[in-house]
């Protein structure tokens, strides 16, 4: 929304640039028949597409601004799928508002043209402070055995020899480990031939009948084959991990996993393709971090753009006499409780309070319900569909009271706009530290070999950067005025005070 905003800014104050704009969707969101398979037999819009292609492409390159609603026109217009329309149309345009997987990704649709068609391209990264993990993400693959045993059960033909080697393969690895979890820096030579062979028959199967290869088979094929191409260019900055948990009848199941842990090598050729990158955020810092984990060059250019807002305008209150670590988790309920309470009823609005987890943030409203049954209060769900999204932050309204509590680090804590009185303060009951598990404590290390920072680039940087988001909900305009309580000790220590936006002037207690 903000880019698009951007773009007709742009248009409406430069109207001799003529920018011809696309926003690119996720094939999900974009999707007119979901469930059904990318081709004629299949999806109508799929059948005759590239009959239809060159209507509907020279209708499309008559809107200057080709946003999801007026490609989604244009596309059922013509009878064409919407998400592949989109595709065609990006050779089209001068602006492309995208996801960052359509760059940066393995196998990234605007990467790939830039290079085919060697463009000059300037590449504008929002809210980059994303970036480290969604890179690790799109570098990361993982295969549970469960499909495979699902596969097993009901094997499709001509495919059973090569499920049955590759469970094989599967089982060595997995009698061989013992504890529940386990990382290798080596990968599973056997394993990856095994699942080679069997990745190149469902292949074969899918050139002779393409309709025959649908559902879960196909969901394995993708899954697998990503599994395969990341095993391609595993190095010293992966990790090959194995995850055992309880399956049904008694019986143990695997995950396996090829997980990046340092994505600079891989995305930082794609910024060097670029004619520049520009990479903008409230929350870049430290930059070691950041150009340690995204591989910018030496000669970047840093610029610290002075904040629009005054001091004055955000009240930051650190509460250092509470702990909120797990162990004193249950005696810090009541002294939260008070805190919310007595800040709502000294100055009466709509608040968000954060914390680390969906059982904390219930244990915490539950006991604030009880006692201040007056105070208006809603909640985060786990796994809330966008209606249900919409619907929690449509209590936020204008002149409202009441408090909603959510989840650091989840869809509330960032990217939301509630200016003016929608929110006037915030709460954040937590240092927003990633869970400590063995797959954090395996990065833990890496991060401790390669940059000798193993507890601040796994747990401190990730975890204040989350709280510096979400305080960043209360002032949205140099109008709006509001108040931020940051409940923990630690947050008084001096390594997390340095993190604190420059034009904070938080109060200690």
């Amino acid at each position: 929304a903000l880019a698009l905003h951007a773009v007709h800014q742009v248009r409406h104050h430069s109207p001799e640039l003529a920018l011809r704009t696309l926003e690119l969707v996720a094939r999900d969101k974009a999707c007119e028949f979901p469930g059904n398979a990318c081709h004629g037999e299949a999806c109508p819009l799929a059948k005759g597409f590239y009959d239809r292609l060159p209507g509907a492409r020279q209708a499309a390159a008559q809107q200057p601004v080709l946003d999801k609603a007026t490609l989604r026109e244009v596309a059922l217009a013509h009878q064409v799928c919407p998400y592949y329309l989109g595709q065609e149309m990006a050779r089209w345009v001068d602006v492309v508002i995208a996801d960052y997987n359509y760059y940066f990704d393995q196998s990234a649709l605007l990467f790939g043209l830039a290079q085919l068609d060697q463009w000059r391209v300037a590449v504008l990264v929002d809210e980059a402070h994303n970036l480290v993990e969604r890179a690790r993400q799109m570098y990361s693959a993982s295969l549970d055995q469960w499909q495979l045993q699902a596969l097993r059960r009901e094997p499709p033909a001509g495919l059973e020899s090569a499920l049955q080697r590759l469970n094989r393969a599967w089982n060595a690895l997995h009698k061989a480990q013992t504890a529940a979890y386990q990382a290798s820096d080596a990968l599973p030579g056997a394993f990856l031939k095994a699942l080679q062979r069997c990745v190149s028959q469902i292949q074969e199967r899918m050139n002779q009948q393409p309709t025959s290869v649908d559902g879960p088979l196909l969901q394995f094929f993708f899954q697998a084959s990503q599994f395969l191409r990341l095993s391609e260019v595993f190095d010293g900055h992966f990790v090959f991990d194995v995850s055992k948990r309880d399956g049904p009848g008694g019986r143990s199941l695997s995950t396996l996993c090829l997980r990046n842990l340092v994505p600079a090598p891989l995305i930082g050729p794609r910024m060097a393709a670029a004619r520049s990158v520009t990479l903008f955020s409230a929350t870049l810092s430290p930059r070691h971090f950041y150009a340690d984990l995204l591989g910018m060059p030496a000669d970047t250019a840093w610029l610290e753009v002075a904040s629009p807002f005054a001091a004055e305008q955000l009240q930051v209150r650190v509460i250092s006499t509470v702990s909120t670590r797990y162990q004193h988790r249950q005696a810090s309920l009541a002294p939260i409780v008070e805190l919310i309470a007595a800040q709502y009823r000294q100055q009466p609005g709509n608040y968000l309070a954060f914390f680390s987890s969906f059982d904390y943030q219930q244990q915490v409203a539950q006991r604030l319900a009880e006692q201040y049954p007056q105070i208006v209060q809603w909640s985060q769900a786990p796994g809330m569909d966008e209606a249900q999204r919409h619907g929690f932050l449509a209590r936020f309204v204008e002149d409202g009271q009441g408090v909603g509590f959510a989840v650091l680090g989840g869809a509330f804590a960032e990217g939301i706009d509630l200016p003016g009185t929608r929110l006037i303060g915030a709460f954040v009951a937590t240092l927003g530290l990633p869970q400590v598990n063995p797959v954090n404590e395996q990065l833990k290390q890496r991060m401790g070999a390669l940059f000798s920072a193993g507890f601040d680039y796994t747990y401190l940087y990730p975890g204040v950067q989350k709280v510096i988001q979400a305080a960043g909900r209360v002032i949205r305009g140099t109008d709006d005025r509001g108040m931020v309580m940051l409940i923990d000790d630690r947050f008084a220590e001096p390594r997390v005070q340095r993190m604190f936006p420059r034009w904070w002037a938080p109060q200690y207690k």
